[in-house]
């Protein structure tokens, strides 16, 4: 994807009040934008990811996959706080003259969403047709179809749910936990807190992955084995793999967004905030997922009007829908080919 940034050089209110003095966004796009400017598919990634969706989702984007650039304008952004070019904890603060490291403010998804927004009307797209994210990146896709309820034509939400549970904020607070016990994490250094991360990382893992994945793929084959089994390498090796290309400040701040995540807050409840989409939706769960329970979609499905449900079987629990691209693709072309749902669903005010 050609990387650009958006520069938003106003302040910047987020909802916890504090503000910015300004931001950047990268933002990743691949194809044209056709005259109709009706062929956009908006990525929105998860807590990791980053603007190159071509990249961690190489099996659904790109030439000859799902979502071709031959076909579509596809774009992602890179959210504020996170490590791969937007403003986080890494940017200049102008008040300290120095960067934000611990000082960066707190963001929420619907902070997110609304530079996002601001990035949108600068492009001068007026019509999404489809915008799909799956974990934080589907949080990111929610609130923005209830933002803005006629701008997204088809919302794909990936084991993902309408507010976040009191399970998945004590898996983040554990991972904040480790990232604590760091003896660097007070210092104001890029590396601070890493080797907290990487137990972070481990203790995530777990949650992302279930116990088929582990039996299938990190059991020793040697049954007289005592020590150094596969699955203590994996480990291990993950949290390496993250410190080489993340920070700590940004696994914080990001995790504290997820926390943060309720579509319902001021807008009178979850319900009344999933009933305005107008979308075309399409919400899929994992059967394996223990981050984000079939039960979660499910909710979301019974609740956003006309919109459809399906699950897909695999062993990788929730980062299936990083690993499942055939089925996926498979599901999507069938969501795509199905009747509309109406367009005179009416839009409840707050």
């Amino acid at each position: 994807m050609n990387l650009l940034q958006f520069s938003y050089e106003q302040e910047f209110t987020l909802e916890s009040g504090e503000t910015l003095a300004r931001f950047n966004l990268v933002y990743g796009t691949s194809g044209t934008l056709n005259e109709t400017k009706d062929n956009v598919i908006w990525v929105c990634h998860a807590l990791t990811g980053n603007a190159s969706a071509d990249d961690w989702w190489s099996g659904m984007i790109g030439e000859g996959k799902f979502y071709n650039p031959d076909e579509h304008f596809i774009i992602c952004a890179n959210i504020i706080g996170s490590h791969y070019g937007s403003t986080g904890p890494f940017s200049w603060n102008n008040k300290t003259d120095d960067r934000y490291y611990h000082d960066f403010p707190f963001v929420t998804i619907r902070d997110m969403v609304n530079a996002m927004e601001l990035l949108r009307i600068h492009l001068g797209i007026t019509k999404i047709h489809t915008c799909i994210g799956g974990s934080l990146g589907g949080q990111q896709a929610m609130e923005w179809a209830i933002l803005q309820p006629t701008l997204i034509d088809n919302l794909i939400l990936i084991a993902t749910n309408a507010y976040h549970s009191a399970w998945g904020i004590a898996f983040n607070e554990s991972q904040r936990m480790a990232i604590e016990t760091d003896p660097t994490w007070k210092e104001k250094r890029p590396d601070a807190g890493i080797q907290g991360m990487k137990t972070a990382r481990s203790i995530a893992l777990l949650s992302y992955r279930h116990y088929e994945t582990y039996t299938q793929k990190q059991t020793s084959p040697d049954k007289n084995k005592q020590d150094d089994f596969p699955a203590s390498s994996y480990q291990r090796y993950q949290g390496e793999k993250l410190a080489k290309r993340f920070n700590a400040f940004s696994y914080w701040v990001l995790s504290k967004a997820m926390d943060s995540h309720n579509v319902g807050r001021g807008r009178g409840g979850v319900e009344a905030a999933l009933r305005v989409i107008r979308s075309k939706t399409l919400v899929i769960g994992i059967s394996t997922d223990i981050l984000f329970p079939v039960s979660e979609q499910k909710y979301l499905a019974q609740t956003i009007p006309n919109a459809q449900y399906t699950e897909i079987d695999s062993i990788y629990g929730h980062d299936g829908f990083l690993v499942e691209f055939e089925i996926l693709s498979q599901i999507l072309k069938k969501f795509y080919i199905s009747s509309d749902i109406p367009k005179d669903i009416p839009v409840e005010k707050e």
